[in-house]
């Protein structure tokens, strides 16, 4: 964002929280997860144990729960980036982004990381 300044160019940066999406759909994650498990070498399967596995897909089909459908946040964002005569540096579309990710991000990046 900050290199790009110097060529007159203003970047704004829009962090979206989840949304339901292909890239978050939890039949796809699920399928790529257990895909990349099976090829996982049997000594790193055993570190995290089947619990792990079980405890991952679960923990995904949890979260869904959660995901925004109204991707018009994402876009209304996008919007306002493009059209604004001040558009601002940064924008957090949904709730978990607003709640969860706008306040880390103003912590020191050890402390965010143990959150």
């Amino acid at each position: 964002r900050l290199e790009m300044r110097n060529f007159g160019v203003k970047v704004c940066v829009i962090e979206p929280g989840y949304f339901k999406t292909m890239i978050t759909n939890v039949e796809n994650l699920e399928k790529n997860f257990l895909s990349s498990w099976q090829k996982l070498p049997e000594e790193i399967k055993a570190s995290y144990g089947e619990d792990y596995l079980r405890q991952f897909v679960a923990m995904l089909k949890v979260l869904q729960k959660g995901y925004n459908s109204d991707l018009s946040l994402v876009t209304n964002c996008m919007e306002h980036a493009l059209t604004s005569l001040h558009p601002r540096t940064r924008y957090s579309a949904g709730w978990d982004a607003k709640l969860l990710y706008l306040p880390l991000s103003y912590l020191p990046s050890a402390l965010s990381d143990a959150l």
